[in-house]
């Protein structure tokens, strides 16, 4: 929601309830009742008493909303940071990856359609959505996909993958954790 909306409307419930409790103090002052304890006395009160909670109610809401997405910014902002501090870290080792991967769909004789395929079906895509992504027919896709896994003599996207990453390995410290656990 708007912030500048949420403030005016902030402001004019404020006003709203702050003029029903000064208002009916006001008239239950100058109404100089004779007895406190008449019904007209006890129904100015509960709607005072009432604006009251209200008022309370509404200002700890807007507090804890605040707060909450005060927190939430904070939140959002450090994982911004924490991301792209990975990807500084990683961008090395992911273009070395890329140029390997490259070279290697170059020596199976992929054509630039067919690694493009490759590449998306690497990343996990679907035909479907490579379909999507690329403008092609999910048959086309289907089509070059099975060019890759003949030109590569691999059987499927499990073996594409397992390809490129069955010999990836965790730096010894965390393989060290990963054994103990």
């Amino acid at each position: 929601m708007n912030t500048e909306l949420d403030r005016r409307l902030h402001w004019i419930l404020t006003v709203a309830l702050l003029s029903i409790i000064v208002g009916g103090t006001i008239d239950l002052v100058m109404d100089h009742p004779e007895r406190w304890l008449s019904l007209h006395v006890v129904f100015e009160t509960l709607m005072i008493a009432g604006a009251l909670v209200m008022a309370t109610t509404l200002w700890l809401g807007w507090w804890r909303s605040a707060h909450s997405a005060a927190t939430l910014r904070e939140s959002l902002e450090r994982q911004r940071e924490e991301r792209d501090t990975w990807k500084a870290s990683a961008q090395a080792a992911l273009e070395g990856l890329g140029r390997a991967i490259d070279a290697r769909f170059g020596s199976w004789q992929l054509t630039p359609t067919e690694r493009e395929v490759a590449l998306m079906l690497l990343k996990g895509y679907e035909h479907k959505e490579i379909a999507a992504l690329t403008g092609r027919s999910e048959r086309t896709v289907r089509q070059h996909a099975g060019a890759v896994y003949e030109k590569a003599g691999i059987a499927g996207r499990a073996e594409l993958a397992a390809y490129f990453l069955n010999d990836l390995m965790l730096p010894e410290e965390a393989r060290d954790t990963l054994g103990a656990a």
